[in-house]
Formats: C-alpha cells, structure tokens, sequence
C-alpha cells in the first residue's frame, strides 16, 4: 500500500524543498515540520516571483495554499 502524504513528507524532514504556490510564487527551504493538515514549516526560506526575491527565514505555510512539493533528494529510506 502507498505511504500517505504526511509519511512521505516526513520522510524529506530537514531537506531542503521547493514549494510552488497557488498565487504563483515560489518557496524554498529546510523542511522542519508537517502536520495531519499538511501544513509546513520552512527555515531559511527564500520566496522568488515573478519580478522579486526575498529571503523570508522561517515560515509557516497552511497546506491548502501549496500546489507542488518538490525535494530534490528524494525521501530518506524507510526503516
């Protein structure tokens, strides 16, 4: 059976991802954090858009307002 989403991103913890969000933007970032709502936390984040970028540091961001999760590692092997 397939891991659900909250085990898979669990399993990218302290990597560092790249979010891309509804209104466009994008986020990158240590992964320290996912909850039951796939709500993330970011540390060192930098968010980039159309004609900005910015380092934001740590975020909380509310999982309805990410469209992809992309970790560029891969998730860990399972134990």
């Amino acid at each position: 059976m397939a891991d659900a989403p909250v085990r898979l991103l669990e399993r990218v913890l302290q990597q560092r991802v790249t979010l891309t969000l509804k209104d466009g933007r994008e986020l990158s970032g240590r992964l320290l954090g996912v909850d039951e709502h796939m709500n993330l936390v970011l540390d060192d984040a930098d968010e980039t858009g159309p004609e900005m970028s910015r380092r934001l540091g740590r975020v909380v961001l509310r999982g309805s307002n990410v469209i992809t999760l992309h970790a560029p590692q891969g998730p860990a092997a399972k134990p």
